[in-house]
């Protein structure tokens, strides 16, 4: 069931938390127990405009249903999010890597940017 018109879920935004050659990563999460409740999160989230206009907001999410994960054009990185949410035993939640493209490549470090991101919200929240 979708969220209510004018509800607005819980997000816990931490903003930008690192920047690698130009492009800036912003990490995000929300509780949710399905779907319906994850997509409303993303749709918060894009109200602002700067995460409408993001490169990448790549998302993992670990409901009662199990696990799902979007990549956002950002090939492989839903599931680096989603194996750590799964080793941290986080349930009934969504984590977000936003990404600003800074104009030059990073290759694979851009997997250890997306951990970086994770871990960094992970530290700051308890998301379980």
């Amino acid at each position: 069931m979708a969220e209510p018109e004018g509800v607005t879920p819980d997000l816990y935004q931490l903003g930008v938390v690192l920047t690698d050659r130009g492009s800036k990563y912003a990490v995000t999460g929300a509780p949710v127990t399905s779907r319906a409740e994850v997509d409303a999160v993303l749709r918060a989230l894009k109200r602002d405009r700067s995460y409408a206009k993001a490169t990448h907001n790549t998302w993992a999410a670990i409901l009662p249903s199990g696990g799902l994960k979007a990549d956002d054009g950002e090939s492989g990185a839903g599931i680096v999010i989603l194996r750590m949410m799964e080793r941290e035993a986080i349930k009934n939640h969504v984590i977000i890597v936003t990404r600003w493209y800074g104009g030059k490549k990073l290759g694979g470090d851009r997997f250890r940017r997306v951990q970086d991101a994770v871990r960094a919200y992970l530290d700051t929240n308890s998301a379980s």
